[in-house]
C-alpha cells in the first residue's frame, strides 16, 4: 500500500462532505508515493486563481481541516476528482457555540438564539409565580439542527392553558417554497436557484386564563435568514425580522386595552415615533376574519419583513440595519410583562357567571378559526418537514365553543341597544349582560385607537 493511501485510509472521513462544494483537479505527474517537502510546498503556497480552495473562517479550520487534507490526498492518491460541499450553517452554528460564548460579534442567528431563551426563562418564572404551578418543560430536537423547548402550563390555578415556545430550525426551502415566499418578502433573492437553507428562530407565547374577564394574549418574536447552500457563509443572504403581540379579551375593559397599547407604544416610540401607528394598523389588518367580519381581538403591534429596505422606509437611518432592528425586537420582547401581568392580576380573580364563561368559549371559538385558516406562522409551520405538531398547535385554547346563530356574536345580528333589549327578553339574560357582550363585538368589528 502506497504512503498516500495509507494516509487517506485514516484521514478521508465522511465528514469531509462539509466542506465547500469545489472540484480539487489533480496535480501533474505525482507518482504513489508522496514527498513530504513537496506537500508541505502545496498547502502553504498562495494561489489566485479561481481554483484556490475556499478558506472557511478560522473556527472551522480545525474542525475540518483533516478531512479536508484527507480528501486531497486521497484525490492525489486516486488520480480521481473529489468533490466537497460547504458546511449548512447548523454545523457552522454548532462550531461556532462549541468555541465560545454568544457574544454581540456572533452572528445574528446566534444572538436571537441566547435572547430568546432568556426571555423564556424569564416570562414563565413570572407566570409560574402568578399562577403557582410550574410549567411543564419539554426539549425537542429536529435531525438536521436545532430544535426547541415546549413550556406549557394546563388546568392551572390561573391559567387553563399556556404556552410558551421557543424554536430554533434549520432546515431548507425547495424552489415552490422559495416562490411563495417571494410574494411576501420584496427583496428576496434567490432567483436562480433551486434551494436555500433557511434559520427560523423564534419565541411564541399565547396565555388562556380560566376567568373569562382576564383577556388571553399573544406573542410572537422571530428572526429568519436564508443563504446559498454552496457558500453559506459568503454568499447572497436574506434576513428579516418580524413579530408582534395583541390582545384578545372577551369582556371590554377600555382601561387594560389603554394599558397595553400605551405600553407597546412607549417602546415602539424609542426607536421611531412611526412604528406604532404602522405596527398598530398592520395589526389591526392582519388579526381580522374575514368570514366573520371581525377581528380577533383589540389589536396590538404586529410587523414582518423588517429588514434594510424597510429602515430605508421609515425614519430612521442606520449604518447596521441589523443591529437596529434587533435592539426594537429585543426592547419589544423585554416589554410584554410590563403590558401584560398588571392586567391579569387585575382580572384573574374577579367573580364570574356561568354565562359569562360561555360568552368567553364563544370568543375562543373565534381564535380557533383564525389560527388554522388564517395565521400564517401556523400554516408555515405545519409545511415544514417534521414539523412538531403538538408545539404548532400549542396556541388553540383548551376549550371552545360554536352556537349556531349566537344572537349576539351570529352573523346578521343587530348590534343596537333596542336589539339588546329585546334579547335579554327572550333569552333570560340580564340587559346588562348583553350589552357588554355587544360592546365587545362593536369593537371587534369597529378597531379603535386606544393611546
Amino acid at each position: 500500500m502506497s504512503t498516500g493511501t495509507m494516509v487517506s485510509s485514516r484521514l478521508y472521513t465522511p465528514l469531509s462532505r462539509a466542506l465547500p462544494r469545489q472540484i480539487i483537479s489533480r496535480p501533474a505527474q505525482i507518482g504513489s508515493r508522496l514527498p513530504r517537502t513537496r506537500t508541505a510546498r502545496f498547502y502553504s503556497s498562495k494561489k489566485e486563481s479561481k481554483d484556490q480552495f475556499i478558506i472557511w473562517r478560522p473556527w472551522l479550520r480545525l474542525s475540518i481541516g483533516i478531512p479536508f487534507i484527507g480528501a486531497l490526498i486521497y484525490s492525489m492518491a486516486t488520480e480521481n476528482a473529489t468533490q466537497t460541499e460547504a458546511p449548512s450553517i447548523a454545523e457552522i452554528d454548532k462550531a461556532l457555540k462549541e468555541k465560545a460564548p454568544i457574544t454581540d460579534d456572533s452572528p445574528m442567528r446566534l444572538r436571537m438564539e441566547k435572547l430568546i431563551k432568556e426571555h423564556q426563562k424569564k416570562i414563565t418564572d413570572e407566570l409560574s409565580r402568578i399562577d403557582g404551578k410550574a410549567f411543564q418543560a419539554d426539549t425537542w430536537t429536529r435531525p438536521n439542527g436545532g430544535g426547541g423547548i415546549s413550556c406549557v402550563l394546563q388546568d392551572g390555578n390561573v391559567f387553563e392553558k399556556a404556552g410558551v415556545n421557543i424554536s430554533i430550525v434549520y432546515g431548507e426551502l425547495p424552489r415552490p417554497a422559495i416562490e411563495r415566499m417571494r410574494a411576501d418578502h420584496k427583496s428576496f433573492v434567490g432567483a436562480n436557484v433551486d434551494s436555500l437553507n433557511f434559520f427560523a428562530a423564534g419565541l411564541s407565547l399565547v396565555l388562556h386564563p380560566h376567568n373569562p374577564h382576564a383577556p388571553t394574549v399573544h406573542l410572537n418574536y422571530r428572526y429568519f435568514e436564508t443563504s446559498d447552500p454552496k457558500d453559506p457563509i459568503n454568499g447572497d443572504k436574506n434576513w428579516w425580522f418580524g413579530g408582534g403581540t395583541d390582545l384578545t379579551p372577551s369582556y371590554l375593559y377600555p382601561e387594560d386595552c389603554k394599558h397595553f397599547h400605551q405600553t407597546i407604544k412607549d417602546v415602539c416610540d424609542r426607536h421611531d415615533s412611526t412604528y406604532y401607528p404602522r405596527f398598530k394598523a398592520w395589526c389591526d389588518k392582519y388579526f381580522y376574519i374575514p368570514h366573520r367580519g371581525e377581528a380577533r381581538g383589540i389589536g396590538g403591534i404586529f410587523f414582518d419583513d423588517l429588514d434594510a429596505n424597510f429602515l430605508q422606509s421609515s425614519l430612521s437611518s442606520s449604518q447596521n440595519p441589523q443591529e437596529t432592528l434587533f435592539s426594537f425586537v429585543s426592547d419589544a420582547l423585554g416589554s410584554f410583562l410590563p403590558s401584560y401581568v398588571p392586567i391579569l392580576e387585575r382580572r384573574k380573580d374577579m367573580p364570574f357567571t356561568p354565562e359569562q364563561k360561555q360568552w368567553q368559549q364563544l370568543r375562543r371559538g373565534r381564535y380557533v378559526e383564525f389560527n388554522l385558516v388564517y395565521d400564517r406562522g401556523t400554516s408555515f409551520g405545519l409545511r415544514t418537514p417534521n414539523a412538531r405538531v403538538e408545539s404548532i398547535l400549542m396556541s388553540l385554547p383548551r376549550t371552545a365553543s360554536w352556537v349556531y346563530m349566537d344572537p349576539v356574536s351570529g352573523t346578521r345580528t343587530d348590534a343596537s341597544a333596542a336589539a339588546a333589549a329585546v334579547l335579554a327578553e327572550e333569552t333570560g339574560e340580564q340587559t346588562e349582560e348583553i350589552s357588554r357582550q355587544m360592546e365587545m363585538m362593536d369593537v371587534l368589528k369597529h378597531p379603535r385607537q386606544w393611546v
